[in-house]
């Protein structure tokens, strides 16, 4: 999540647990802690690929940060004992602190679509349940109020608390969507014969309602959108072509291999011309929404010899503008069930399922 979601998360947790003894300091300290593991952004691993996919690394490991918690609740405890603080506010309260502003950050970062690597050292995939945009004011709004509140009052765990309980209710509410939302459009990939290819389904920017779909398959891949509004409609997806031709060139190289860990299958690649020469590039298909895709990598240079591994660098993609988020605020209310997606009608065309079972 973005990192003033973090640290309001934070310091609702320290104000609700330590709130009366330690007033604004336990909520400034818990902002504190809440942001922490995000200062993993200011270390340069090399290239653009090794930053991108190294965050989010050791700094969210819950081993590292368990430990972390750990040693400070110790630290804390010992100098309570060295300058006999009466009463003491206890082991326990100050785990609580630290180990629930600590560990709660990479959980809320699993619940969306980047990719949080929860068991390093371990080279499992990131863990990512696709479940909140990474910016949502409707999950943030509730701890914001609470926290300004304890800030302004110097003590008010009451409502802290309120802010944690709705904030977990809606991420609740994001958990069921997804799951309806992949209940109802099961029917329409198997009319397809999609029905068994890797699926993403994640929210649009900014709400839990309308819901993006991506399917791979091969050469292609698919994109549609979902409203919980939508009932019966039957999906529509657009095509696009996946660029599988160069996956081979690309995973020839250290970093494509990287993003293949990172993101694959939801990978996308295309050759391009810059400055006379001639370069492979992935692009990640999770972020951004269709058609505007912002994280895109150069992975190598076209030479007599073929392609030649190059140090990567982020290439900026189109930004969605006013009239994008309108078209998806308007497909939000009104069900669309023969209309493709905005992109490049030279590369895509509109599948939808005849019957909805």
């Amino acid at each position: 999540m973005d990192s003033l979601t973090q640290a309001c998360l934070g310091a609702a947790i320290g104000g609700t647990v330590l709130g009366r003894r330690l007033g604004r300091k336990a909520v400034l300290a818990g902002a504190a802690l809440g942001t922490l593991p995000d200062l993993d952004v200011v270390i340069d691993y090399g290239d653009a690929v090794a930053d991108y996919t190294y965050h989010r690394g050791f700094s969210h490991s819950l081993l590292v940060l368990a430990v972390l918690a750990l040693l400070l609740t110790l630290l804390a405890r010992a100098g309570e004992r060295w300058r006999r603080v009466t009463p003491p506010i206890g082991t326990l309260r100050w785990g609580l602190l630290f180990g629930g502003c600590l560990l709660t950050h990479p959980v809320l970062d699993a619940f969306t679509t980047y990719g949080t690597q929860l068991w390093w050292p371990l080279t499992t995939p990131p863990v990512s349940w696709h479940s909140i945009f990474i910016i949502d004011p409707l999950f943030t709004l509730p701890l914001l109020v609470g926290v300004v509140a304890a800030l302004i009052k110097g003590d008010s765990p009451r409502l802290l608390g309120w802010g944690l309980t709705i904030a977990c209710f809606y991420l609740t509410f994001a958990v069921a969507a997804q799951n309806t939302v992949n209940a109802r459009i099961a029917p329409s990939l198997a009319s397809l014969g999609l029905d068994e290819a890797p699926r993403l389904v994640q929210p649009t920017p900014f709400n839990t309602l309308l819901w993006r779909v991506t399917v791979v398959e091969d050469g292609a891949y698919y994109e549609g959108v979902v409203s919980l509004f939508d009932g019966q409609t039957p999906l529509a997806l657009t095509q696009l072509p996946r660029g599988a031709e160069w996956e081979d060139a690309a995973l020839a190289t250290a970093a494509g291999q990287r993003l293949q860990w990172f993101a694959g299958p939801f990978l996308r690649y295309r050759v391009d011309s810059h400055e006379g020469e001639t370069r492979l590039v992935a692009t990640d298909l999770r972020l951004g929404s269709p058609g505007y895709h912002m994280f895109n990598f150069t992975l190598a240079e076209r030479t007599e010899d073929g392609w030649r591994p190059v140090v990567s660098e982020r290439l900026e993609g189109p930004r969605p503008d006013g009239d994008a988020f309108a078209a998806l605020f308007q497909r939000l209310l009104v069900p669309q069930a023969n209309a493709c997606l905005p992109v490049d009608e030279r590369l895509a065309r509109c599948l939808t399922p005849k019957v909805m079972p």
